[in-house]
């Protein structure tokens, strides 16, 4: 299962990547309050990931990484509805969301055989 794990660091990565430019054309009052909790969110994802490749045991850790991901889920949709974030990337970032959950969900299948 190392490979899956590796692309499902490589695909949050990427995904990072891609928010911050989505982030930076945020209103200048919601830089520092919704942005940097998606920010926040996003890095908090990115850790728990590594942290669960790393653990023997990893249930836990598996259920706090799709915990992390409705909440990412939440903040875009909130942001796209207060239209901070354009429809277009809005679709992209849920796209790159969806591809990881995806991932996290076989991954949970897997740790529970």
């Amino acid at each position: 299962m190392a490979t899956q794990e590796l692309k499902i660091l490589q695909k949050t990565y990427d995904m990072i990547l891609y928010a911050n430019i989505c982030l930076k054309q945020f209103p200048k009052y919601e830089k520092h309050v919704l942005a940097a909790d998606i920010r926040k969110s996003m890095y908090r994802l990115l850790s728990l990931i590594i942290t669960a490749n790393k653990k023997y045991y990893k249930k836990t850790t598996l259920q706090e990484i799709d915990i992390e991901l409705d909440v990412l889920r939440t903040y875009i949709r909130l942001s796209m509805d207060l239209k901070y974030l354009p429809i277009k990337k809005y679709e992209i970032w849920t796209k790159n969301l969806n591809e990881i959950g995806k991932m996290l969900g076989g991954w949970i299948k897997y740790v529970k055989k």
